[in-house]
């Protein structure tokens, strides 16, 4: 499933063009900090498996108003270096890549 281009943001990581996301309103869980924040990756030019990346801080949006770090473009080229050599592969179909980096996420309620 491609990703959305409205609100995606581009990034070049090691010469490959990458588009990533973050879910613009929490979903239930991540409203009331129970589940961290998570973005999503793909190839740009030829989408294929989405990332699918597990943060270790809330969505900013949350309903109680505990605040998180924003996510930098560093941190996302990191993911994407560590998902391919997780075995990640953009541009081949199938489900999405689950990259799970949320140790240290402590729910808040």
């Amino acid at each position: 499933m491609a990703l959305v281009n409205r609100g995606a943001r581009l990034i070049t990581v090691d010469g490959t063009a990458y588009r990533w996301r973050l879910r613009g309103r929490p979903s239930y869980d991540q409203g009331l900090v129970r589940s961290p924040l998570t973005y999503a990756v793909e190839h740009t030019d030829t989408p294929g498996t989405t990332l699918v990346v597990a943060t270790n801080q809330p969505h900013p949006s949350n309903w109680f108003g505990t605040q998180g770090s924003p996510i930098l473009p560093a941190q996302v080229a990191d993911s994407i270096r560590t998902a391919l050599t997780d075995g990640w592969t953009p541009e081949s179909p199938g489900s999405p890549f689950h990259l799970d980096q949320s140790a240290g996420f402590v729910s808040s309620h």
